[in-house]
């Protein structure tokens, strides 16, 4: 279930994934083209995850795993993962992947996303403390929307580190503690 608040969860929950219908389910309209109102029992089609999760959970459907987590993707990631544009796959690909393990019941899906996640965390901050803007807008298109914010974050976080090192506000007692204390007897 989607975070109601939270745009990202809500958009993460918008990627497609294929589903087998179990069962026949007529009054659903999958195809506006289509010329019946009905799903088929075996019926192979691509529906937003939101829809699927509940789907699943009435034993509807079952779902195969998306093309984003396939073999090509997990080799590419094996052999190098801050290159690979992840991005193209799912701009919510470690959230995406997260809800959908447990549906397909994949667990290399995790592990795919655990060793994705650590490669890249450590080439992101590197190069957002280090890259100039020229470099650094190349790498920038290959990241998700979760790496985008971590980045975002660590550049944020090094320009406060820099203004606070060059002379900004140091280290200052508290304005409570220099206030004689009361006593009360």
């Amino acid at each position: 279930m989607a975070n109601y608040y939270n745009i990202d969860d809500i958009l993460a929950e918008e990627e497609f994934v294929p589903v087998v219908f179990h069962k026949a389910a007529n009054g659903v309209i999958i195809d506006p083209s289509s010329e019946t109102n009905s799903v088929e029992q075996g019926a192979k089609v691509e529906l937003p995850l939101w829809l699927a999760q509940d789907l699943y959970l009435r034993q509807a459907i079952s779902i195969s795993v998306p093309a984003c987590f396939n073999q090509r993707t997990r080799l590419e990631i094996q052999a190098d993962a801050a290159c690979v544009d992840l991005k193209s796959r799912s701009p919510y690909f470690y959230e995406f992947g997260c809800k959908i393990a447990p549906l397909v019941g994949d667990k290399t899906i995790e592990i795919l996303l655990l060793s994705a996640f650590k490669i890249r965390y450590k080439e992101i901050l590197t190069k957002a403390y280090t890259a100039a803007y020229t470099t650094a807008s190349k790498f920038l298109t290959l990241l998700t929307k979760e790496e985008s914010n971590l980045y975002e974050a660590a550049q944020v976080s090094m320009s406060a580190f820099k203004k606070w090192r060059m002379g900004g506000p140091r280290l200052q007692r508290a304005s409570v503690l220099g206030r004689k204390r009361r006593s009360f007897e």
